[in-house]
């Protein structure tokens, strides 16, 4: 089977819908005077960040909240059942609340059970660890790992991890093949809505003006190749999986380590990516039965 192509605007597909609402308008603007709601969001995209645990200090740092009003939202979540707090570790947790309405979401979005046998291919033919990610808004979340044979890992990527796009190869596949305008504002200054810009996060090696080369190397190619750039000798490459109207919308991905990436294996990584990524986005783009 072949790949998808890497021309720069993905081909049109089916327009009939799901039954279940499609994934929310990227850069939704918040509705005015729903603060609240907005920082409950934020801290449940924090608090899920980390499967063992996320400590208050530390969702206070990237929240850009007081202590005070953390800990008061936080509480309050909790005493709704959406989080759990370990008052041995310190760390607060989803509650069972949120695994409640993920099971009943996930009949709506059944894009794990149709792309899982597509990490199952990848891990066994290539020894890596393979990953599902989504697109969020402004970000990638990493939905599932299947490890490869091959038996040094990279951790970097791991189920509830989040990135901006443009950041890790899950989120490069995605971004390359958005509409310059929508890139472009991912890319302004302001960091993605963030208080600190990409770079001043994740290193000068994720300066627009660099992201935006990536972006023109996935172009060509179709995939995505992260060379170290999160963490030092861990490398990954990704692929994009769109949905009906055309959109990139998820993505699979490897990592592992430097030597297993070299330029004349990239290509055979890459092909494989590409093809497992049509699979899933012909399964996806198929009209649903009547």
């Amino acid at each position: 089977m072949t790949g998808q192509s890497p021309a720069r605007e993905p081909r049109k597909a089916h327009t009939t819908q799901p039954p279940c609402p499609a994934q929310q308008p990227p850069l939704a603007q918040p509705v005015q005077g729903a603060q609240v709601v907005a920082r409950i969001a934020l801290l449940l995209r924090l608090v899920g960040r980390n499967p063992s645990g996320t400590p208050l200090a530390e969702i206070v740092r990237d929240s850009g909240l007081t202590r005070p009003t953390v800990h008061r939202l936080l509480t309050s979540l909790a005493a709704e059942g959406l989080l759990d707090h370990d008052a041995v570790r310190h760390t607060w947790h989803y509650g069972p609340e949120v695994f409640v309405m993920g099971t009943v979401a996930a009949a709506c979005y059944p894009i794990e059970e149709l792309a899982r046998p597509s990490l199952v291919r990848l891990a066994e033919e290539t020894g890596e660890s393979a990953f599902l990610s989504i697109r969020r808004g402004a970000e990638t979340v990493c939905l599932l790992r299947e490890e490869g044979s091959f038996p040094i890992r990279s951790f970097v990527l791991h189920e509830g991890v989040r990135f901006p796009l443009g950041v890790a190869s899950a989120g490069m596949a995605i971004l390359a093949y958005l509409p310059d305008a929508e890139v472009d504002a991912l890319l302004a200054d302001t960091g993605l809505g963030e208080t600190e810009t990409i770079a001043a996060r994740w290193g000068a090696q994720h300066s627009p003006a660099s992201i935006r080369a990536n972006l023109e190397r996935t172009r060509v190619t179709g995939y995505a190749v992260n060379p170290g750039l999160i963490l030092e000798g861990s490398w990954g490459m990704g692929a994009a999986i769109f949905d009906r109207s055309g959109r990139p919308g998820w993505a699979l991905s490897l990592t592992g380590i430097e030597p297993r990436f070299k330029p004349e294996r990239q290509k055979v990584l890459g092909q494989l990516l590409l093809d497992e990524a049509s699979r899933v986005t012909q399964i996806l783009q198929r009209p649903p039965l009547t």
